[in-house]
């Protein structure tokens, strides 16, 4: 039978969508790969890592008639990948194996029986749908994703914090030296929610969300409903079902610093490429810069165990008091290279306090980093 039919680029395209959560090596070979059902001329995609699943339907040329099976989903991706885009392929079923063929190339690979696939077990009873266009969530997940943590024993961090209310939608990352914040309002009233997104599906729904760039529609929504430790996602055709992390997520309210005494506004660029220079010469294993606000100038210092150093001074519009501070530089590039906007604000107590940065007017983002000592 030929299951399906049809471009390379198009087989090539469904594939990926489903992959990114499969890996390479697992203690379960048959989670290496994807799951085929077959109806008619819809073939149904899965993947799934036993805490995630993803599902897409696509229509293919081929045979008619119902067939389900499993086949290695990165071997598939690869061979396609090596193909032109515009060649026709094909792949057959023949008793255990798959032939894939395209032009003058032809590969037969094995397969596992569909049956033995460990689909997630999906909760019974789902909350209400609630919609936001993909490029809202998108732009979240991006201004915050940077600040989680990754396999932090409080597992907690592991993740970004999710929470709708009313018109608002916040996430909320942070791995216990710095915190991102990011809201949005919304058009639709959305019922309350407050739960934890795991790391690895923060990154995969980052990779597959529209952002409304060129062929995207700009308003194409997300569907979303919770239960108890789950959440599913249905968006571009596709469905997405992840666990959820369990734990109490850190009060950010309480992390997020007030009443700051001195604030400085500059070019986020200017900044951004005066610490990426600096960079080169912080310590292997501190990454440690220090910043000195005086009035009319900001200078950036670092320096490392061969006693070489690097100095950077920038112009600014301050006329508050010396501060001296220290910070990890990974840090402060990870928000400025994740922001879109021209300008930066800094707000600062004193040299031994948190930083909040900021954009000018726009009360959605905040971006806290703890100081280091140098």
């Amino acid at each position: 039978m030929i299951v399906l039919k049809d471009s390379q680029d198009k087989v090539l395209a469904a594939l990926q969508a489903v992959s990114g959560i499969v890996e390479r090596r697992h203690t379960l070979p048959i989670l290496a790969n994807v799951l085929l059902r077959k109806q008619g001329k819809q073939v149904e995609l899965t993947t799934s890592d036993l805490e995630i699943q993803v599902r897409t339907t696509v229509e293919f040329e081929g045979d008619e008639g119902d067939f389900s099976t499993t086949i290695g989903a990165r071997k598939l991706i690869d061979i396609l990948r090596s193909m032109p885009s515009d060649q026709t392929v094909s792949l057959t079923s023949n008793q255990s194996k798959m032939t894939l063929q395209g032009g003058k190339s032809r590969f037969t690979l094995q397969t596992l029986p569909s049956d033995d696939f460990p689909l997630v077990q999906e909760a019974a009873d789902f909350g209400p749908a609630f919609s936001v266009p993909q490029k809202t969530l998108k732009g979240l997940i991006n201004q915050v994703h940077f600040a989680m943590a990754v396999h932090d024993i409080r597992y907690y961090l592991n993740g970004i914090l999710f929470v709708a209310e009313g018109k608002t939608l916040t996430l909320v990352a942070t791995d216990g030296h710095r915190l991102a914040l990011a809201q949005a309002e919304t058009d639709t009233e959305m019922p309350k929610q407050e739960v934890i997104l795991p790391r690895k599906t923060v990154l995969e729904l980052m990779r597959l969300l529209k952002d409304g760039g060129k062929g995207d529609d700009e308003s194409a929504p997300i569907e979303m409903r919770f239960a108890g430790n789950q959440a599913k996602f249905s968006f571009s055709g596709m469905e997405f079902v992840t666990k959820l992390v369990e734990g109490k997520f850190p009060d950010y309210n309480r992390v997020i610093p007030k009443n700051h005494r001195f604030h400085v506004i500059l070019g986020r660029t200017t900044l951004l490429a005066a610490l990426q220079r600096a960079a080169i010469l912080t310590s292997e294993k501190f990454k440690a810069v220090r910043l000195s606000f005086e009035p009319g100038l900001l200078s950036i210092a670092s320096s490392n165990a061969e006693q070489e150093e690097a100095k950077e001074e920038i112009e600014i519009d301050y006329g508050g008091d010396q501060i001296e501070t220290g910070f990890n530089v990974t840090y402060l590039m990870d928000v400025l290279s994740n922001m879109s906007q021209d300008m930066v604000r800094v707000d600062l107590n004193d040299s031994s306090s948190s930083a909040l940065l900021s954009i000018p007017d726009h009360t959605g983002f905040k971006y806290v980093v703890m100081p280091m000592r140098i």
